[in-house]
């Protein structure tokens, strides 16, 4: 397997301008870099960090090539030298995206130059992921993956000295819990952000508590989910009066006496009483003061002079009784001196959403900006994991390729993260760069899948076919399906557990063509025939499709590893297509399964009851869709603040939407169909807004599928679509969703946990991120309903029994936050972009609830993929194979396998591969599903044996037993509390090796755990 050093070799030979990367470099441990190399305080000082450094944006007014030739390439070519010259100074770089390409670009002396700048402690990384990712729309999966990118690069270029300390998430939109986990134990010794509630900073400002410890997993993990986190004080700009970038209006230093507007004097003393109010605000005699801004330092000798001189002349002071010192520092040198201070610190359990800057400005509208965009960046890291899974079971070789095309997908999603990207906050072109880049990555992985397919197919000895895909399976678009009258269907399921997954396929059928299904075993299995909603042929992209019909069939998943199932057709109509049933007919109509019913009203359409048949559960629901008129606004006051990509602030409550004014009622093209592999209901709103309800056979949830757009704006007024829920269950003001995909944090409305909340938005200032479900409680009855989204989305419960999520959003004014663009998405035809996804509604008894919702939001992650080729061979025959032994445990998910260069020591004659596996419930979620769990590595995998193990940090970097986090004072209510089984574990055991019992490689997982292993594998002999 190419190692990434071999892989930008490869890009290389491709790309001209790279120069000199063939020079290996002899990497120092970390005793020259690291805490070593700060710059010397005075204890008996108040010492002000100053932190030269530049926030890159990875795409956002201007697409990610045009900021790097524009603007990127020029700050580090300039601030090189300038670092060279002084070895007291220090910069940080942030964004690897860039970083990497930069690099890739130098000749062999700047190459060497840099590394002795990062081997010295004065270029110094910090964050150390491909972007700066977003925290509120963003997934825990693509989170760790977009950071392991960035810290490989670092790690094999750069060695120990290139590994960051320090998180750094100063422009992002809100910080999410999981987040803060992540950091944590990813191996950072602090956190710093810039943006948080203005109400919550002025709270912080006055009781001194802008510094505090933030418990990532106060019930799961414990202390080592726990982070030291700072907000920054002047969000990531340099005190007011005191920028010195090309591009700044302040007053530079003037300190030649010979001229007559020599301003020294004024100039320290403006910047002693900026230091003066920030101290009042922080505990120690340490105070950290960000010198730089967006793209700032591309002539780094302005700001470096300027600082040159601040420094000069404010020390200079000390010597007429000032006890101010000011020094050239990074983050991570600011926390280790913070915490030789040895103060003890407030902590905070929850998070920091939703986040206003002013009373009228709820950054709420970015959770569902662009929703196509985010349905687009969760399936395709779906598809990069898959495609990692295959090449590292098929064990493909640098002469495949694999390597350099999946980092094409790596490196697009590492993209796709960043705060302005998946966000939806960036221009409209921004946001086409981000989805083509995306296009071009899947396309790079498909080949991938299909070599890594053909290899195992062939291995062991079942049919090698070509593989094609079909990217619009969404909108009921594939030709392989429309167009062949024979052609197999490939399944692949990245979950080393076995499932069910109901398959859909678009077919041509003039009621003259019959349609069979053969499984990998050759015996049939049953499918059936139901019509495409009209709702899907109102769909522009999908106009040159000729299907009517999909095609849809239970297809049995085999654990990590592929089914192949075999379509024919014939002109013998031995099986129609099922018939549509009026849906208002006087009569309720009832969708069920074994597990579940659904009732519709017989005159109105709309849902009405759901029944869970097993539990014997039963309450009154019913779902709409409604929208908010979108306050228009010049943003030049609070008042006037408009709704736009980022805020979200509505002009009134939600109005339904019908099929015209005062009409109650569905379309009378409102249908139903109940076929025997799956039932649906369609739905008609509104000529814009239309819906399948469908519940299939073994499944414990039912299925909305919406389909949303064009928004009219013929009024002249922005619109924000959200679909409804109102159930008769009381929630008490009380709702629940999750963070990043993970743990699930308790929301109460018009409350925060840590400070006074007025509300001054009681919409906006309720909604918060849903990335994977959000579920309301009836503690009484005993039931929790939940819904489960397929991308993110913002969620709230506005009232008693209600669920609310925003599904798309229209919009015709500016928020004033800089992009100086309406958010108004259209489609090839020019008119509103129709947007579609899924809802996945279920009802338990609260006590047994997760294991419905943990089980099916992995399943939405991780769904199968599928791949499409003309047989070869007799349908179905011995087309299935697994890549495990056996199944993994039902609370245990393997969250990354693929290869990868070496972090520990490997053996010459086996190959290392990454390996996490998550046990992904929490303490106390389900009796049995909570326990620990145990796995055998050295049984697991079928494709190869595993001979070594070493476990490492998170992010893949570092070996555990190397990890020496700095220890805080921070109080905690009780011992037995605060370290949870998982934690005694972390804390006794951390020796880098996994328990060996028997010769066999034993993993124990607990609650919300994710363990990350270095593997030595070997080829199974065949």
């Amino acid at each position: 397997m190419a190692s990434l050093a071999k892989l930008l070799f490869l890009s290389c030979l491709i790309d001209v301008r790279c120069k000199g990367l063939r020079t290996t470099f002899q990497h120092t441990d970390d005793s020259t870099c690291g805490y070593g190399s700060c710059n010397p305080v005075k204890d008996d000082m108040i010492n002000v960090h100053v932190v030269p450094h530049t926030h890159d944006d990875v795409g956002w007014l201007s697409t990610v090539d045009q900021y790097y030739y524009e603007q990127v390439q020029y700050i580090l070519d300039s601030v090189i030298p300038e670092l060279e010259k002084d070895p007291s100074k220090r910069f940080i770089y942030v964004e690897i995206a860039f970083f990497a390409r930069w690099y890739r670009e130098q000749d062999d002396a700047t190459m060497h130059t840099v590394q002795r700048l990062v081997d010295e402690g004065r270029l110094e990384f910090i964050l150390g992921g491909w972007s700066m990712n977003d925290e509120g729309a963003t997934h825990y999966n693509a989170i760790i993956d977009q950071h392991s990118l960035g810290f490989e690069f670092l790690r094999e270029t750069f060695g120990k000295c290139g590994k960051p300390r320090v998180g750094w998430q100063i422009d992002t939109f809100g910080h999410s819990r999981e987040q803060a986990s992540i950091f944590a134990r990813f191996g950072f010794d602090s956190l710093f952000f810039g943006r948080l509630d203005y109400q919550d900073k002025a709270f912080r400002q006055s009781h001194t508590t802008m510094e505090m410890v933030w418990r990532g997993s106060p019930n799961n993990l414990g202390v080592q989910a726990d982070i030291f986190t700072g907000v920054l004080p002047n969000l990531y700009q340099p005190p007011a009066g005191f920028c010195f970038d090309i591009t700044c209006s302040d007053t530079p230093f003037v300190d030649d006496p010979r001229l007559h507007d020599v301003n020294v004097e004024e100039r320290v003393d403006a910047f002693l009483s900026a230091m003066a109010d920030q101290a009042k605000q922080y505990t120690t005699n340490h105070l950290i003061t960000t010198m730089g801004s967006d793209f700032q330092y591309q002539a780094a000798h302005n700001w470096f002079l300027n600082l040159d001189k601040l420094i000069k002349y404010v020390n200079a002071r000390q010597s007429n009784g000032s006890k101010v010192n000011l020094l050239y520092s990074t983050p991570s040198c600011y926390t280790y001196h913070v915490n030789k201070a040895g103060k003890t610190y407030t902590t905070k359990e929850d998070d920091f959403f939703p986040y206003a800057h002013h009373e009228h400005a709820f950054m709420t509208g970015y959770y569902s900006s662009r929703p196509a965009l985010k349905g687009y960046v969760r399936r395709a890291n779906n598809f990069l994991q898959v495609v990692k899974q295959l090449d590292a079971l098929a064990m493909l070789e640098d002469t495949d390729n694999s390597t350099f095309n999946i980092n094409i997908l790596a490196e697009a999603m590492g993209v796709a993260q960043h705060h302005d990207a998946v966000s939806g906050t960036e221009r409209q072109a921004v946001a086409n760069d981000y989805a083509e880049r995306l296009a071009n990555g899947i396309t790079e992985a498909q080949k991938v899948y299909n070599d890594a397919v053909k290899k195992l197919a062939a291995r062991n000895g079942n049919a090698v076919l070509e593989h094609k895909f079909c990217t619009l399976l969404n909108i009921s678009v594939c030709p392989i399906t429309e167009h062949e009258n024979q052609f197999m269907v490939t399944v692949y399921n990245p979950i080393a557990r076995p499932g069910l997954e109901y398959v859909h396929l678009p077919v041509s059928h003039d009621q003259t063509v019959s349609f069979k299904v053969w499984g990998p075993d050759g015996q049939e299995v049953t499918s059936e025939l139901i019509p495409i909603t009209p709702g899907t042929f109102r769909i522009p992209e999908r106009k040159n499709s000729t299907a009517k019909y999909e095609l849809v069939f239970q297809a049995e998943l085999v654990p990590l590893g592929y089914s192949t199932y075999t379509v024919t057709s014939n002109k013998v109509i031995q099986k129609a297509a099922v018939n549509k049933k009026p849906l208002m007919q006087g009569a309720d109509v009832v969708l069920q399964n074994e597990f579940i019913s659904v009732a519709f009203d017989g005159t109105t359409g709309a849902l009405k009851n759901m029944t869970n048949l097993e539990k014997q559960i039963s309450i009154d629901v019913t779902q709409s869709f409604n929208f908010y008129n979108a306050f228009g606004g010049n943003n030049s006051q609070p008042e006037f603040q408009a709704s736009g990509a980022y805020m979200f602030r509505p002009n009134g409550s939600s109005i339904p939407v019908t099929m015209g004014s005062g009409h109650a009622r569905l379309s009378s093209r409102s249908y139903f169909v109940q076929g025997e592999v799956v039932q649906e209901v369609y739905q008609e709103f509104s000529p814009w807004v239309t819906q399948s309800v469908r519940l299939y056979n073994h499944h414990r949830f039912v299925q909305f599928h919406w389909t949303v757009g064009p928004i009219p704006i013929t009024d002249g007024q922005g619109k924000e679509v959200v679909s409804v829920f109102k159930t008769s269950l009381g929630n008490k003001k009380t709702f629940y969703t999750d963070s990043n995909g993970r743990e699930v944090l308790k929301r109460q409305l018009n409350y925060r946990e840590t400070w006074p909340f007025n509300n001054t938005e009681p919409i906006a200032g309720n909604y918060f991120p849903v990335n994977s479900r959000i579920f309301i409680r009836d503690e009484a009855k005993q039931v929790q309903f939940t819904v489960l989204t397929d991308r993110s989305e913002g969620g709230t419960s506005l009232r008693e029994g209600e669920v609310e999520l925003m599904v798309h959003r229209r919009l015709l004014y500016m928020d004033g936050a800089a992009i100086n663009e309406a958010l108004n998405e259209t489609g090839l035809d020019g008119k509103g972009l129709i947007v579609r996804g899924s809802h996945y509604v279920m009802l338990d008894p609260i006590s047994s609830a997760a294991a419905g919702h943990r089980d099916l939001g992995e399943r939405l992650f991780m769904a199968p993929a599928l791949s499409f080729s003309l047989p070869t061979d007799t349908p179905g025959a011995n087309n299935a194979w697994s890549g495990v032994r056996q199944a993994l445990p039902d609370n245990v998910h393997l969250l990354t396998l693929q290869q990868y260069p070496s972090a520990g020591p490997a053996p010459s004659e086996t190959q290392p591969f990454l390996l996490r596996l998550e046990h992904f419930y929490e303490k106390g979620e389900d009796p049995v599903l909570s326990q620990p769990a145990t796995v055998n590595l050295q049984d697991l995998f079928s494709a190869f044996d595993v001979t070594g193990a070493i476990e490492l940090t998170l992010g893949g970097d570092m070996v555990l037993s190397d990890l020496n986090r700095l220890a805080w004072n921070y109080p905690h209510e009780d011992e037995t509390r605060r370290k949870t089984d998982s934690t005694l574990r972390f804390e006794s055991e951390v020796t880098g090796k996994i328990t060996t019992i028997d010769d066999q490689f034993i993993v124990t997982l607990y609650p919300m755990e994710i363990r990350t292993f270095q593997i030595n594998v070997r080829p199974v002999e065949m």
